[in-house]
């Protein structure tokens, strides 16, 4: 090698050792650069809705993108919101889980020049991340200086009263109290509230107000292991071998965790839960109900493709309400999918056989009176618990050819009782919030069967039977 080799190796490797310096330095820069992209890190960053939460499994990357979020929000660089000068709060559940682990991950994502100021609880301001900050000053790409608190759930629920704030970053679970009092931080500003946690308190408010929310500007997504880029998959193996099934759920997965066990594991809101889209008359079928007055009527409109897969397309459900208001109800949604009904105009739909029985006010039992207002009901459905919730269970786990049973988004309350039905004692299913999942077993039971969609013939296909015709002598459309 030349003396010229030698010296344009050297450049060389020095432009590498300052192009490695820089990345190093600017973490925020080449965060989720390909090749290792961490799609739902991306997807919890491109969602525009206030109140976002990821619940992962233990190094999903779940505190990553909550870090790179609240530097993205300081900066008034993010990619996908409107920027501006901002204010929040990164909250831990103690200080020293504050200084080890979203302390650390936030300063990662700020080059030293960008922090203008590092006000602190012990330590020096020299080098904050070997102390407890109290707050950051960072400077923006308007020249301002935006404001990041550090807060500890220790502390109690008045240490969080007082100003209003851009957003609120939840490093775990908080107490409900302290989310609440978050919460009223938000409101002056329409402030964005974002949570990152491994579920491993059971089924907290977490999971009622969030997992089972049906608000439109919750959302949520879990990440686990074989989500993250940078987890080798021979460590994944290696490591889920070591644990249990029920810790696997909680520190892989990321799932909530029930002490009875829910008698539907299988159901995957992300995989079973779908969008809307016109359904064929030719798949329609028929509507199931579980009768109820005082308590809930929950009647679903069922749909077969040609491959027997089955779709849940809607939804009536409430509480309190007698026959010819559910009747008016059911007739109305029916004329709104342009349900197929008989020549008289009227519905079919099984119903339980409890239906049979006479009404506390009248001589009339409750499938008459339906089917006297146009919903014709047959009583005949399978009861059997065991085996309807096997069938059940079928339908959700599927073939090679993925599951049999989908469920419209808009089905909210039949989704709701899918992901809580638990088992009580004695391998009996807890009874309650079960109101529609006693009509999918009895539609289910009845083994359904689709029919494809007639066969139309195009525009070319047609052409071709017309020219076909001409050439044996035959009028299109019929023999001579």
């Amino acid at each position: 090698m030349n003396i010229d080799e030698k010296e344009l190796l050297s450049r060389l490797i020095s432009v590498e050792r300052a192009l490695s310096a820089e990345r190093e330095n600017n973490k925020l820069a080449h965060y989720n650069e390909p090749p290792l992209v961490h799609e739902k890190q991306l997807a919890f960053h491109r969602c525009l809705k206030r109140n976002r939460w990821v619940f992962g499994g233990n190094r999903s990357g779940k505190t990553e993108c909550g870090a790179a979020e609240v530097a993205y929000l300081a900066r008034g660089v993010h990619p996908y919101r409107q920027n501006k000068r901002t204010e929040g709060w990164v909250v831990s559940l103690t200080r020293e889980v504050q200084r080890d682990v979203a302390q650390r991950k936030v300063l990662s994502y700020l080059k030293k020049e960008w922090i203008a100021e590092a006000v602190m609880i012990s330590g020096r301001s020299s080098a904050p991340e070997n102390g407890v900050i109290d707050y950051l000053l960072v400077e923006n790409v308007f020249g301002t200086l935006s404001r990041i608190g550090f807060k500890s759930c220790e502390s109690g629920r008045e240490k969080f009263q007082g100003t209003g704030l851009d957003y609120v970053w939840f490093d775990e679970e908080p107490p409900e109290d302290i989310y609440d009092e978050c919460r009223m931080r938000l409101v002056d500003r329409k402030g964005l509230m974002f949570g990152t946690m491994t579920p491993l308190k059971g089924l907290t408010f977490v999971y009622d107000r969030i997992y089972m929310s049906d608000d439109p500007e919750v959302w949520y997504e879990f990440m686990e292991w074989a989500d993250n880029p940078h987890i080798a998959a021979d460590e994944i193996e290696a490591l889920t071998a070591t644990l249990p099934a029920d810790v696997l759920e909680s520190r892989r997965y990321g799932r909530f965790i029930m002490r009875s066990g829910l008698v539907y594991p299988e159901f995957d809101e992300s995989v079973h839960v779908i969008d809307p889209f016109p359904i064929p008359r030719e798949w329609q079928d028929v509507m199931s109900i579980d009768p109820g007055l005082h308590n809930p009527l929950a009647c679903h409109w069922y749909a077969v493709d040609g491959d027997g897969r089955v779709y849940v397309v809607a939804e009536h459900f409430a509480a309190g309400k007698d026959v010819d208001w559910h009747a008016e109800k059911i007739r109305a949604k029916c004329a709104e999918l342009g349900w197929k009904s008989d020549r008289s105009g009227r519905y079919r739909a099984l119903i339980d056989s409890a239906a049979n029985q006479r009404t506390l006010s009248g001589t009339r039992s409750v499938s008459a009176l339906f089917s006297e207002r146009g919903v014709l009901t047959d009583t005949r459905v399978n009861k059997d618990l065991y085996s309807g919730i096997n069938t059940v269970k079928s339908y959700l786990k599927g073939d090679g050819g993925g599951p049999r049973l989908y469920i419209f988004k808009s089905c909210v309350n039949l989704i709701r009782e899918l992901k809580t039905y638990t088992w009580g004692e004695e391998d009996t299913p807890v009874k309650r919030d079960d109101h529609c999942l006693d009509e999918l077993r009895y539609y289910l039971m009845t083994a359904p069967k689709g029919k494809t969609a007639p066969d139309v013939p195009g525009e070319v296909r047609r052409d071709k039977e017309r020219l076909a015709a001409a050439l044996t002598g035959r009028r299109y459309g019929r023999r001579r």
